[in-house]
C-alpha cells in the first residue's frame, strides 16, 4: 500500500481550491460580524458526554471516538460545531438576552452524507439565542442567503419544513422507539409503500395524516392543503402559520420557496423550523439550519436557539477564484536598500517573491515585474 494514499473520502485542499475557501472564509466572517454575531472557536476534542449532550442517536454515529491518555475517559472528534456552540452560550457565557455566535472550522463524520462528499468538511455556521419569535428564524436565514451570494450562488432556492408538523402527526402513536424511527426514515425517503405497511395498525385518521406527508411538497399552496388533512392540532397549527409567514416574506424579496411538510433532514436535536438552501442546478443542498430550543437544557439553560451552518469547501465551487496582482520577482540578496524594499512592497500589500539572481535574470525567469536596481534606488519593472 502506498504511504501517500489518504483514507476513503479524505483528500487534500490544493493552493487554487485553498485560496477561494479562504476567501470565501473571511468573506463570510465578515457578514456574519455585519450581523453582530461574535467569533467563536471551540475545540477539535471535547468529552463524548458533553459534545453529544442532546442531540440525539444520528450525531452520535457520526462521531469518530477514541481515549483520552491523560483521563482514561472517551473523547468525540467533534462532527457537528453547532452543539459546541449551545455549550459556550449556556454554560461559559451565560449572557442575558441574544446571544449571537458564529464559527468556522473543521469537522470530521464517520460517513459522508453523499457519493461525491468528504468526510471533513469546513464548516461555517451562526447560531442566535434567547429569542424564540420568527424574527430569529428570518436573520439567520438572509445572513446564509446573503453568504451565499457571497460564494456567487446568485439565486438559491429556499427549502422550508417544520419538525413540529412531524411530530404532532405522530403524538399519541403507541409505538416503541425502533418503529417511531423507521416511520421517520419512511417519511424521509417519501416511501410510501413502506408507510402503509408500518401504520396498519394505526387509527384511520392517523394513518390518513401521516400518507398524506409525503405528498404536502410544493410551493406555499400546500399549506392551505395541510389545514385540511392534517390534524386539528396546537402544534401544528402554529408550524403553519409560522411557514406561512416566512414563505410569504421570502417570496417578496424575490427568493424562490418550496416547503416539504415530511422533510426531517438534519440532526435529531432540531426542534422547530427547518430550513435548506440550493443553488440552481445542483442536487445537495449548500446550508441547512433550523430551530434546536431544546439543548440547551442538557447544559443547564433552556434557551431558544436557531442557526445554521455551510461546507466551504462544497460551496467553494461556485465562487470565482481571488483576484490577485501579477507578482514582483526580487533577488536574494544582501545588496544595500534590497530588503528594505522588499519589505516596503509587501507591507503595501505585494506578492514579492525572491529568487537566485541567476535565474532571476535567466532566460528561464517566470514571467512578471521585476524589482531591479536603477540609477542608486530599487524600483518595479515590467519584466523585459
Amino acid at each position: 500500500m502506498s504511504h501517500w494514499r489518504l483514507p476513503e473520502y479524505f483528500s487534500d485542499v490544493l493552493p487554487r481550491e485553498a485560496a477561494v475557501i479562504e476567501q470565501l472564509r473571511r468573506a463570510c466572517l465578515d457578514a456574519a460580524r455585519g450581523y453582530g454575531y461574535a467569533l467563536v472557536m471551540p475545540p477539535l476534542l471535547e468529552f463524548v458526554d458533553s459534545l453529544l449532550s442532546g442531540t440525539g442517536q444520528d450525531l452520535d454515529l457520526q462521531t469518530f471516538k477514541l481515549v483520552d491518555q491523560l483521563s482514561g475517559r472517551a473523547l468525540g472528534l467533534r462532527a457537528d460545531i453547532t452543539p459546541q456552540a449551545a455549550r459556550i452560550d449556556a454554560h461559559l457565557l451565560n449572557q442575558p438576552g441574544v446571544t449571537r455566535l458564529c464559527y468556522c472550522g473543521s469537522v470530521v463524520r464517520t460517513h459522508p452524507e453523499g457519493v461525491h462528499a468528504s468526510r471533513e468538511i469546513v464548516q461555517f455556521g451562526a447560531e442566535l439565542y434567547g429569542h424564540a419569535g420568527l424574527e430569529a428564524d428570518l436573520e439567520v436565514q438572509q445572513l446564509a442567503l446573503a453568504c451565499l451570494r457571497l460564494a456567487g450562488v446568485d439565486r438559491p432556492t429556499l427549502d422550508l419544513a417544520d419538525h413540529r408538523i412531524v411530530r404532532g402527526v405522530l403524538s399519541g402513536l403507541l409505538l416503541g422507539p425502533q418503529e417511531l424511527e423507521a416511520i421517520l426514515d419512511a417519511l424521509a425517503s417519501k416511501d410510501s409503500g413502506e408507510l402503509r405497511r408500518l401504520t396498519r395498525d394505526c387509527s384511520a385518521a392517523q394513518r390518513q395524516a401521516i400518507l398524506a406527508l409525503p405528498e404536502l411538497y410544493g410551493d406555499a399552496s400546500i399549506l392551505q392543503q395541510a389545514q385540511q388533512v392534517l390534524p386539528q392540532h396546537a402544534l401544528i397549527a402554529q408550524s403553519l402559520a409560522e411557514l406561512a409567514l416566512l414563505a410569504q416574506h421570502h417570496h417578496s424579496q424575490g427568493v424562490p420557496v418550496q416547503l416539504d411538510l415530511a422533510d426531517m433532514r438534519g440532526y435529531r436535536y432540531h426542534s422547530g423550523v427547518l430550513f435548506s438552501m440550493y443553488a440552481p442546478g445542483y442536487a445537495n443542498a449548500v446550508a441547512r439550519g433550523g430551530r434546536y430550543d431544546e439543548i440547551g437544557a442538557s447544559f443547564g439553560r433552556p434557551r431558544p436557539a436557531t442557526g445554521f451552518s455551510m461546507d466551504l469547501r462544497e460551496v467553494s465551487r461556485f465562487a470565482s477564484p481571488p483576484h490577485t496582482a501579477e507578482p514582483v520577482f526580487a533577488p536574494w540578496g544582501d545588496a544595500p536598500g534590497l530588503q528594505q524594499a522588499v519589505a516596503a512592497l509587501r507591507q503595501a500589500g505585494q506578492t514579492v517573491v525572491q529568487l537566485p539572481s541567476g535565474q532571476l535574470h535567466s532566460h528561464h525567469a517566470p514571467a512578471g515585474r521585476r524589482l531591479v536596481l536603477r540609477d542608486g534606488a530599487w524600483q518595479v519593472e515590467p519584466a523585459a
